[in-house]
């Protein structure tokens, strides 16, 4: 059954699916499930193969799935979400899609693009999880967009690239930590569930995967910023050369005698680079600057 499955993605994803979408399909039914039974573990669910007929749904949980492409995780999402809103950018993907759907009371799927979708109209006043295999070209402005709405979002569940999901969870003093690790870790705690092989996905991508789980709340709580976008701001500048010291890449805030009086202020070494702080300590930087 599992196989004569695969092969039915396979074949339509070749008479359907464009390249252009940078769409890699989990045609593998078992890595579907493996996949599921990742995401349903995080989520407090019974330790059942979420794809068992006897999977439970978690109350009023609201989905949301991004590139539901052939439907290949729909169903087993469905069966843990109280509503889940499927959505699909391929407007020759939504037909099967649709089809599937209607199996499913629970699911509702809308055609559009996730970065310019009205999130207040798809979540309403709810609080909502997510999971996407998302197009590796846009992977940072997806989670961009979704950790905008970190007041509403209580976790998602992301497969991207390996090397993306590495800077994501990267750690101060690695060689992957950078402006995107540090925003991630800003508003989510990211965990690296499982790699995927290129086997799993039709067509096949050049590179391994990986799931990836965002957590939330991340940093934010403790640090206490009121001006989010400002504190952003500053962390980009602060990683706008990775081989610039820190106090080289403050320069369009300020001159350098006063780069280096802040970074004093702050116990940080004159030679440090940004990928060696955490979020704690470009916190009380900002809060410095604003005080200079």
């Amino acid at each position: 059954m599992r196989a004569a499955q695969g092969r039915e993605v396979l074949l339509h994803w070749r008479a359907v699916a464009p390249r252009r979408l940078g769409q890699h399909f989990l045609a593998s039914p078992a890595w579907r499930e493996r996949i599921a039974r990742h995401v349903s573990a995080r989520v407090g669910s019974a330790e059942t193969i979420i794809s068992a007929p006897e999977f439970a749904a978690h109350g009023g949980d609201l989905w949301i799935e991004i590139g539901a492409g052939h439907g290949e995780m729909t169903s087993l999402l469905a069966r843990q979400a109280g509503r889940l809103i499927a959505i699909e950018l391929d407007p020759k993907l939504l037909p099967r899609l649709r089809e599937q759907a209607a199996d499913l009371p629970n699911v509702k799927v809308i055609a559009g693009d996730i970065l310019s979708l009205d999130f207040a109209n798809l979540a309403g006043p709810e609080r909502f999880r997510v999971y996407g295999n998302l197009p590796y070209y846009i992977t940072s402005p997806i989670v961009h967009r979704l950790l905008e709405h970190a007041d509403q979002l209580e976790a998602a569940f992301l497969v991207v690239q390996l090397e993306v999901a590495a800077r994501m969870a990267a750690r101060p003093g690695s060689r992957d930590y950078g402006y995107f690790s540090a925003f991630t870790q800003f508003y989510s705690r990211p965990e690296i569930l499982m790699r995927i092989p290129p086997g799993a996905f039709q067509p096949p991508p050049k590179v391994s995967s990986a799931l990836v789980a965002l957590h939330l709340p991340g940093e934010r709580p403790q640090l206490g910023i009121k001006e989010e976008a400002g504190f952003l701001k500053f962390l980009k500048i602060c990683f706008a050369q990775k081989r610039k010291t820190l106090r080289n890449n403050l320069r369009p805030l300020m001159p350098l005698d006063r780069a280096s009086a802040l970074l004093r202020e702050c116990g940080i070494a004159p030679s440090a680079r940004a990928e060696e702080i955490g979020l704690a300590q470009f916190a009380r930087m900002f809060a410095s600057v604003g005080r200079m």
